[in-house]
């Protein structure tokens, strides 16, 4: 007899969350490791370029505290992934990982319908990854949510 083929019980969408709050985490404490050229090229603006150049600590801390979220949110992704176990209030924290993405990926939207000359490069790119990083989330979410 030929055993069936059981996939395992891993959530790849969650997975693959996981992996992009991660690395956008590493670029975050890689920006703080490269300083003010890292600062302006990843959009972070003049002001907290020229105060990383000036050795001021508000950037590298702004920065890492934001690092540190997004390396929760990975956890809490494997977590739904099925990779870890099952984190305190694993639906709703992932419930609003995904909303924040989403609602961080269409800020620009008022900002194209308002004042479109003020929407800089940065501002379109990263609100489209977020957006990215918000389907994959509530992709994920979805798929397991019944299992939550």
């Amino acid at each position: 007899m030929i055993p069936s083929y059981m996939p395992p019980p891993y959530n790849d969408w969650l997975i693959v969350a996981a992996t992009l709050s991660a690395v956008a985490a590493l670029l975050h404490v890689a920006t703080i490791f490269g300083g003010a050229p890292w600062y302006r090229f990843f959009g972070a603006g003049e002001r907290i370029a020229s105060a990383a150049e000036a050795g001021r600590t508000y950037p590298a801390t702004i920065t890492f505290g934001i690092a540190t979220v997004l390396g929760i949110w990975a956890t809490y992704a494997l977590s739904g992934a099925g990779l870890l176990s099952a984190l305190p209030m694993l639906k709703w924290s992932l419930v609003a990982i995904t909303t924040v993405y989403l609602l961080r990926g269409l800020a620009i939207l008022p900002l194209f319908l308002f004042a479109r000359e003020q929407a800089t490069p940065f501002m379109v790119w990263s609100s489209i990854i977020c957006i990215g990083y918000g389907i994959v989330h509530l992709v994920g979410t979805m798929q397991i949510w019944n299992q939550l």
